[in-house]
């Protein structure tokens, strides 16, 4: 008998340890922002390691709302919770109204809070994805059921039966390719006909052709002749452009680097945001990984360039290098970084020159 009753204490502690009401997987519904007429939101959160994924609904109604794809990371030391509206799905506007739900995405920062009798709560604060101006306070509640229906709820619904499985839930995410990178503007050398001498009338023609110079005033002959004068240009093996700029290699290799801040390194994945930095002036760059050359021709704007490293692949230190391919119209080259590793979020100022380049090192915590 006390076997029995010392097996069903086991079940009951191994059931309520990994009942789906004690997760931060499943569908939060609340509001955000601050004001009369805080916005309504469903959010559908999916954990993969230290990883988050899902969807989240800004509406009013069930005909008036927006639908993005969400990213984010969860600290389960600390409970603390960072996500944002990465890639816009759906956006569901009556062709009269007032409100626009969703109009901007979001970037929030809450707290998982779990006082007691089923009940769990996300309180944050939000803010805009893209300026990070403040867009007030957050309140989510844990529910049972979403009042919009997705590709997510099954797996919320089988979480603890299978649907927790990384390649299921990553090929989930792959639908709406919310792991999608921007793609790096290529800058290719110009092609040969492009930087050919205009098309004009070729004096040699006129020279070579006696009936045309017969019926031509001694006047015109002449002006003609001095046109002639100049040799025809010699036509380049190469564009100009390649021979002059040194390959961007050579920039990382001749340059400084300067160590402009250390993070840590843990966690799944490092995902990094690059933003041109003040006026968007044309500023180019390329990134080094250890070394290596990782990306190339990186256009920096108002739009965040992401790029995301696994931390299982890197050592234990790392320095990721900053290289200017170009100073823009306004010297130096300037970035704004923000890095989000293990759930926690880090900014730092870039500058880069013709003499520098800036670096982040990342350490792996012992």
């Amino acid at each position: 008998m006390k076997k029995y009753s010392l097996c069903l204490l086991v079940c009951f502690l191994l059931f309520s340890l990994y009942t789906p009401a004690q997760m931060i997987t499943g569908v939060w519904k609340g509001k955000v922002g601050n004001g009369l007429r805080p916005a309504k939101l469903e959010l559908k959160l999916i954990q993969r390691g230290d990883s988050l994924f899902g969807t989240s609904y800004y509406y009013e109604s069930a005909t008036n709302y927006r639908r993005y794809t969400v990213k984010g990371y969860f600290n389960q030391q600390t409970n603390e919770v960072i996500w944002w509206d990465d890639e816009l799905l759906e956006a569901k506007t009556p062709r009269v109204s007032v409100l626009q739900p969703g109009e901007l995405p979001l970037l929030m920062e809450a707290d998982f809070n779990c006082p007691g009798d089923g009940v769990m709560m996300l309180d944050g604060k939000a803010v805009t994805k893209e300026e990070q101006k403040n867009k007030g306070n957050l309140h989510l509640d844990k529910v049972e059921n979403p009042s919009f229906r997705d590709e997510w709820d099954y797996v919320i619904e089988n979480y603890t039966v299978g649907a927790n499985d990384p390649v299921f839930i990553d090929s989930i995410a792959s639908i709406h390719k919310t792991v999608k990178q921007p793609e790096p503007a290529v800058i290719a050398p110009p092609k040969p006909e492009v930087i050919q001498q205009p098309k004009r009338e070729d004096p040699v023609i006129v020279k070579d052709e006696p009936p045309v110079q017969q019926t031509v005033q001694k006047d015109t002959v002449q002006q003609i002749t001095k046109v002639e004068a100049p040799a025809p240009p010699k036509k380049e093996t190469a564009p100009a452009t390649i021979t002059k700029v040194p390959a961007i290699k050579e920039k990382f290799i001749e340059r400084k680097k300067i160590l402009t801040t250390e993070l840590p390194l843990e966690g799944d994945t490092i995902e990094i945001h690059f933003y041109d930095n003040a006026e968007i002036d044309g500023d180019s760059i390329s990134l080094f990984m250890n070394n290596q050359l990782v990306f190339e021709h990186v256009k920096l704007s108002d739009k965040p360039y992401v790029v995301k490293f696994a931390v299982a692949a890197l050592s234990e230190t790392n320095e990721l290098v900053m290289v200017a391919e170009n100073l823009g119209s306004i010297p130096p080259n300037t970035s704004f970084m923000i890095a989000y590793v293990n759930g926690v979020r880090y900014t730092t100022n870039l500058e880069s020159t013709e003499n520098s380049s800036a670096m982040i090192r990342f350490v792996r915590k012992q």
